[in-house]
């Protein structure tokens, strides 16, 4: 969620107890940071990582060097309000070899952020989102790239199981078999329109969409496996509703949640509790 002291008072009054954070470090000075510090701190909502979006290997010099010291500062903010996770994609270079672009990423991380990460206690976290500068999309770029990072402590992910659906992957399967690296979870679900698959495929020659985000419940993610998973192995780590649901957007009014907005993360809560307990929602 973006911050605002309207978005935090309604995460604490849904009962919700913890969420993600985007906050543009550009944005605010130490004292807009020390205030909002305060006002998380009161409000009890632990939260679990910070959204930072970008292309970390950008093929461009200057790209990439505005992305670096913007993750950076990032990296930075992080250690400042205590919270203890990046998520957000890898980093690409389009029309190179996959190797080939671990190898990149891994040089980029091991110069340009590691030594922050390590300073403010901050973790790295990729989202298996495909749409964006992205190779840690599911299990064949995640393998390539924890191996090339050797057991790195500075990297995992931010696991969320619609990404898998709409790239017709299986997230329970996927779920187990990284379970080890997963440190923060995304509670969103993707629905397949199979009306238009069964007529243009995946590739519509008229464009037409044929997946969308939906809040939990409303797609095609099989939750009881999916909680199953984490009870199995002990998770522990933060459930986050990431409301992209186009039913109950608009979602913001300037920085504050719209009353629609807010009936979506409603929704998407009335259906976890009966998965999960209500205190990790």
């Amino acid at each position: 969620m973006q911050y605002s002291d309207s978005n935090l008072e309604f995460v604490k009054a849904e009962g919700f107890t913890s969420a993600q954070l985007r906050i543009n470090p550009d944005q605010v000075d130490d004292a807009a940071i020390a205030a909002i510090k305060d006002k998380i701190a009161k409000s009890g909502i632990y939260i679990s990582s910070l959204g930072v979006d970008g292309n970390h290997i950008d093929p461009d010099p200057a790209k990439r060097d505005r992305q670096n010291a913007y993750t950076v500062k990032c990296l930075e903010l992080c250690g400042k309000l205590g919270i203890p996770n990046i998520g957000g994609q890898s980093g690409t270079i389009p029309n190179m070899g996959l190797e080939q672009q671990v190898d990149e990423i891994v040089k980029v991380y091991s110069e340009k952020y590691f030594a922050a990460c390590e300073k403010n206690k901050v973790r790295i976290l990729w989202e298996p989102y495909a749409g964006g500068p992205n190779i840690a999309t599911g299990p064949v770029g995640w393998e390539a790239l924890f191996k090339a990072f050797n057991g790195s402590p500075n990297v995992g992910l931010q696991f969320d199981p619609s990404h898998l659906v709409w790239q017709f992957m299986d997230p329970v399967a996927a779920a187990r078999e990284f379970a080890d690296k997963i440190y923060d979870v995304h509670l969103k679900d993707t629905e397949i329109l199979w009306h238009i698959v069964k007529r243009a495929g995946i590739q519509p020659v008229n464009h037409a969409r044929w997946w969308r985000f939906r809040v939990p419940g409303y797609g095609s993610v099989d939750w009881k496996g999916f909680f199953s998973v984490l009870s199995e192995v002990g998770y522990t780590g933060a459930l986050n509703i990431e409301n992209e649901d186009q039913f109950y957007y608009p979602a913001y009014d300037g920085a504050n949640f719209t009353e629609q907005y807010k009936r979506g993360f409603r929704v998407a809560h009335e259906f976890l509790k009966t998965l999960v307990p209500p205190v990790t929602a």
